[in-house]
């Protein structure tokens, strides 16, 4: 109740530096194959929902029988591991996040992120540091076509456009030029019309929906995070105390992304919490235990 958060989420980060000083390899992750094309940082950008009790914990308050608190995570695609977390209530929107998460991000770095955390200014301010960035169009976007780029042999590329924005405070926000791809997307073995965003002029069409696509590798991150680490109770009812269990939670995921990386785990990662939750009070060697289980002389 009383110790402050920080201590954890300076724990985590400490941790996190640690890791990267004695074992490079685990924060370059496996080939993937569109991080590697590139050959830059590529970040996803996204927030998870934490539902809590309205009636015990009214900080988080957000509407008039609902709590929640919310994680927004900056994820490095190639590693899938954290590069900036912000652990906050569900009042505030996406958006007002955005330049947070994105503050640290280099010249030539791409951010991928959903039109929730869109905000033309904010565009701009990437676009004026040679930031990347792929989002989604808003359904009120108003905005003018400037010229019809040629048609992708791609059918599923319906088009490519660079278009300007209308509106005069719009425009003020982001007076640049906007590329606009418009593709089917197949979401749920259903093809679905999706409209991206993006300041890069030279990709492929292909590659801004590649890109894209990528973003949902976060859903796996925070799945892992809530579902598998059971960060759905709570053991306090103070924003302290849930952001104690949330900074803890993430901690234990770096730690068990670690172990597995450095064992070889090749089996799920809800298997390896199960496992390791079932060797907790075994007199046994945890990295020996990972390495040999599923081989022959498996214990």
């Amino acid at each position: 109740k009383e110790r402050a958060c920080a201590m954890a989420e300076r724990l985590f980060w400490a941790i996190l530096d640690h890791l990267r000083s004695i074992s490079p390899g685990f924060f370059q992750g496996g080939r993937k194959k569109l991080a590697w094309r590139f050959r830059r940082a590529i970040n996803v950008v996204d927030a998870t929902t934490i539902q809590l009790i309205a009636s015990c914990m009214g900080w988080a308050k957000h509407r008039r029988r609902k709590a929640a608190a919310k994680c927004h995570v900056r994820l490095d695609l190639q590693s899938l591991l954290p590069r900036f977390v912000i652990v906050g209530t569900a009042k505030e929107h996406d958006s007002v996040r955005a330049k947070e998460l994105c503050a640290g991000l280099r010249s030539g770095e791409i951010a991928l992120f959903d039109k929730a955390y869109v905000d033309y200014e904010h565009l701009w301010a990437l676009n004026e540091r040679v930031v990347f960035f792929v989002t989604r169009e808003k359904d009120n976007m108003a905005c003018r076509v400037k010229k019809r780029l040629a048609r992708s042999v791609d059918p599923r590329i319906l088009k490519d456009e660079l278009v300007v924005l209308k509106g005069h405070y719009t425009r003020q926000k982001y007076p640049g030029v906007l590329r606009r791809v418009t593709a089917l997307v197949e979401v749920d073995g259903k093809d679905r019309v999706m409209v991206f965003l993006t300041n890069n002029l030279e990709w492929s069409a292909r590659s801004v929906c590649d890109l894209y696509r990528c973003r949902w590798s976060i859903e796996v991150f925070f799945k892992e995070l809530k579902q598998t680490l059971q960060l759905v109770d709570f053991f306090g009812q103070s924003a302290n105390a849930v952001k104690w269990q949330v900074w803890t939670a993430l901690l234990v995921h770096l730690l068990l992304r670690f172990q597995a990386w450095q064992s070889g785990w090749s089996h799920s990662f809800t298997r390896l919490c199960t496992f390791v939750r079932a060797a907790l009070w075994l007199d046994r060697d945890l990295y020996t235990l990972l390495k040999r289980c599923g081989t022959a002389d498996g214990a």
